[in-house]
């Protein structure tokens, strides 16, 4: 039987016309999004940056979960408030990443396998007692000449496995992302083969681990032609081949699946969002769980002034709008220069 604190957590995630941030960038990665801005990556300022993000007002209008980094979990915005609690009083439902990110796969050139099962189980204690409510561990899979590897494949899967069995454990609801990477010239039908081969690795992961189903995410990418190939699929092309493949590799028992952007655009993304919710019937919830296609608009705008803040939660609050109605397929790209606030319902 789902635990209930596991499942009323999906449950609220998976609320209709609403999607999840994922603010959980590493410190590097968030060091080069600032360095675009021209903006010094210090603890500071990006408390600053995540805070203006989760005090946009009417945010929980189309958010119902963020995924946060280790170090933002912990910290407090200006007024002493810690972050968890911001969201919490928003009915935003808070995620940690719990990762240690992607390294070389040893014997295996141009392959990786992610890190940060040491310790797992007593920082799972700890994160649930700092708040948090859901875990995400992320995988990579590249694309390229004679890879991805089954060995590859199987390490990644064993250890999103371990993952999800030590989150449930701890009464974490596990979001599991294989991201296949949009990097390459690969077609659309190589995209959608390595997928579909991913997903049913995973699975079976998750099956020898016993991992309940019902009380997990699935965080996946779309199908898309490789970002350097040469014949682009176009939005119908990408929902049909997106839904096709889900269809033959996620068990119906999974409650919902949040696609990821993966270096899309941010009104491509939507786009692309709003077709897959739209093509057919589903055993499965669907929704979002973007960063770059959330953040890329407030982050520009923002450029660490305080004078800045009031736009830059505009723009992230218009982006999560056309994201949410994407999710119920009521999005259009009039939406993109319209108010839309008031047409939710």
């Amino acid at each position: 039987m789902i635990a209930p604190t596991m499942e009323s957590t999906i449950g609220a995630m998976l609320t209709a016309g609403k999607g999840i941030v994922a603010a959980d960038e590493s410190l590097p990665t968030i060091k080069k999004r600032f360095a675009d801005i021209n903006v010094p990556s210090t603890e500071e300022s990006r408390r600053d940056y995540r805070e203006m993000l989760f005090t946009t007002p009417d945010l929980n209008e189309a958010i119902s979960g963020v995924i946060l980094f280790d170090e933002t979990l912990r910290q407090r915005t200006k007024d002493g408030v810690l972050m968890p609690e911001v969201l919490a009083k928003q009915g935003i439902t808070v995620g940690i990443k719990v990762d240690k990110g992607a390294v070389a796969l040893a014997q295996f050139t141009g392959e990786k396998v992610t890190q940060g099962l040491d310790g797992l189980r007593e920082r799972l204690k700890e994160y649930r007692e700092l708040g948090a409510c859901f875990t995400k561990w992320r995988a990579v899979i590249t694309i390229g000449e004679h890879i991805p590897t089954r060995t590859c494949i199987e390490a990644n899967a064993e250890a999103l496995a371990m993952f999800a069995a030590l989150s449930q454990e701890a009464g974490l609801v596990p979001m599991v992302e294989p991201e296949v990477l949009m990097d390459g010239n690969h077609s659309i039908g190589r995209c959608e083969e390595v997928t579909m081969v991913t997903l049913n690795g995973v699975f079976a992961a998750l099956f020898e681990h016993r991992v309940v189903l019902e009380q997990l995410l699935l965080k996946t990418g779309m199908v898309l032609s490789g970002k350097d190939c040469s014949q682009q699929a176009d939005v119908p092309e990408v929902a049909e081949a997106t839904v096709r493949c889900l269809l033959r590799s996620v068990p119906a028992a999974v409650p919902g699946i949040v696609f990821l952007s993966g270096g899309q655009g941010d009104e491509a993304a939507t786009q692309r969002l709003n077709a897959i919710c739209r093509a057919s019937d589903v055993p499965w919830k669907l929704s979002f769980s973007f960063g770059r296609a959330l953040q890329a608009p407030a982050l520009k705008i923002w450029k660490g002034s305080q004078g800045n803040i009031a736009a830059a939660q505009a723009a992230l609050r218009h982006r999560a709008q056309c994201n949410g109605l994407a999710v119920e397929g009521k999005y259009s790209e009039q939406m993109e220069s319209a108010q839309i606030g008031n047409i939710r319902r």
